[in-house]
């Protein structure tokens, strides 16, 4: 098993989290970005540079990813492409999406974007807050205490 990391967008304080996770777990750990970021020395997690562009970086993850990945993002869908692929996706948020659940937060994005392109303020998301920074490492944890083994 493989961690991807849809780096782009992905808070700071969850990237710690997963550098952690990576390091205590042994877990093959992949940023994907735009940009150089800033990771640590460690022989479990590396960095891909991808040309800017509208997706390109969830497209390189959905070219790379393999079944029983996991895909941090808050994409959906791109969530839906890895799941597809037989991969996992998990939110910085801490949400799990499944083959069970995507399609459904598929139809409420698109609704939100029908929404906002009539001219409907609907807000953008909540900043961050040390429950949902919880609820990520709790569900991090999980999921990889269930399927680490597995690859």
């Amino acid at each position: 098993m493989n961690l991807w990391v849809d780096a782009d967008a992905c808070p700071v304080v969850i990237k710690e989290i997963l550098f952690r996770a990576a390091e205590r777990t042994g877990i093959a750990t992949t940023l994907v970005a735009n940009q150089t970021l800033r990771i640590p020395p460690s022989r479990n997690i590396r960095m891909v540079q991808v040309p800017s562009g509208f997706d390109v970086a969830d497209n390189e993850i959905v070219k790379r990813v393999a079944a029983g990945d996991l895909v941090i993002t808050a994409d959906i869908p791109l969530a839906a492409d890895v799941i597809a692929k037989g991969a996992h996706a998990l939110t910085p948020r801490g949400e799990l999406f499944s083959a069970e659940n995507i399609k459904a937060a598929l139809n409420m994005r698109d609704f939100m974007d029908t929404l906002r392109a009539s001219g409907v303020q609907t807000g953008g998301p909540a900043a961050l807050s040390l429950g949902d920074r919880k609820t990520f490492a709790s569900q991090l944890d999980k999921f990889l205490a269930r399927h680490a083994g597995k690859a």
